[in-house]
């Protein structure tokens, strides 16, 4: 009687340890922060005190003005106030006296009001040629140059708050309940081949968008050493959950059998299906939480078309790294 020759298959013992759940995604970096400086009045740039790739304070100065006009103007403004002033303290001396009528004094006294609050917009549009940073951060680009006449509402700067740099990821709709705050993740950039940073979730949409069935995950990203910049392309993993010790097989070893998962096990030199319930899965594993204890022979390579009973061939036996001859 002639026997069906053994069937070459490789297996794989499982293997126990941590598995995370990740959620992968990409998202371009973006800054949590950035402000355009906008000059508030006109007038020929005399200074520049601040440079792309500077970092700087909140209030710092970036760059001045002429304000020679604008100086002339709160000397004139003060001077007239001085005036008004004293007529004012006059008029207040002769109605106390009852030379004059109190009408007079309130005539002087709406007047001295209007040119203080004049004199005060002179000062507020003289400290306007002092230039400043609106945020902490880093000068990110800088539009004017010593010399130039620029108009009121001019870009003059740019600065960016690189601290911390946020990741907006768009995940499907049954994603939601598994994503929330303060989860970890991992991100990597093109430009940085090789190098992991961290961050974590801050913030979770809670609004579907209908025209694409995503919500909106903002992810924070830890860069202590600034090396990632913003627009960089990241590729981020969310850890959503992490098992301590998992029971693990190559994802590739499990057979669909009418949306049952199964794994083929070698069985004294023959086949045995056994089904399975899956758990998490990540990096070309999957958990197994039922079906399986852990010593099992496992078929991953020519397990496609075995039956129960087939007579097979072990030509490797790999358990984790290890590799044995058969």
């Amino acid at each position: 009687k002639n026997e069906a020759a053994p069937i070459p298959v490789e297996v794989r013992v499982p293997k126990t340890g941590e598995m995370l759940a990740v959620y992968a995604g990409t998202a371009t970096l973006e800054a949590d922060q950035e402000a355009v400086v906008i000059a508030k009045v006109g007038g020929e740039v005399k200074r520049i005190l601040a440079e792309e790739g500077q970092d700087v304070r909140a209030g710092q100065l970036l760059a001045v003005l002429d304000g020679d006009q604008l100086r002339l103007e709160v000397e004139q403004s003060s001077a007239n106030l001085k005036k008004l002033e004293r007529d004012y303290q006059r008029n207040s001396d002769l109605h106390a006296k009852g030379l004059i009528a109190a009408s007079a004094v309130d005539n002087v006294k709406s007047d001295l009001d209007a040119l203080k609050a004049s004199n005060d917009i002179a000062r507020l549009q003289l400290s306007y040629t002092a230039i400043r940073a609106p945020i902490a951060g880093v000068v990110s680009e800088r539009h004017i140059k010593v010399g130039n006449t620029i108009q009121p509402n001019t870009v003059a700067f740019k600065v960016t708050d690189l601290k911390p740099l946020l990741a907006y990821v768009h995940a499907p709709e049954r994603e939601l309940r598994m994503l929330s705050p303060e989860q970890p993740a991992q991100v990597a950039v093109d430009a940085l081949p090789g190098q992991q940073f961290h961050g974590k979730i801050a913030r979770v949409s809670p609004v579907i968008d209908p025209a694409t069935g995503t919500f909106k995950i903002t992810v924070e990203v830890n860069d202590p050493t600034s090396k990632l910049k913003p627009g960089m392309f990241a590729r981020v993993g969310i850890v959503y959950e992490r098992r301590a010790n998992a029971l693990q097989i190559p994802r590739t070893a499990i057979v669909d059998n009418d949306g049952q998962a199964t794994v083929f096990l070698v069985n004294k030199d023959k086949a045995e299906q056994r089904n399975i319930t899956t758990g998490l899965a990540n990096s070309g594993y999957i958990e197994v939480t039922e079906g399986l204890k852990g010593s099992e022979q496992v078929v991953v390579v020519g397990q496609n078309g075995l039956k129960t009973g087939n007579l097979v061939r072990v030509v490797t036996l790999e358990k984790e790294t290890e590799t044995v001859k058969r």
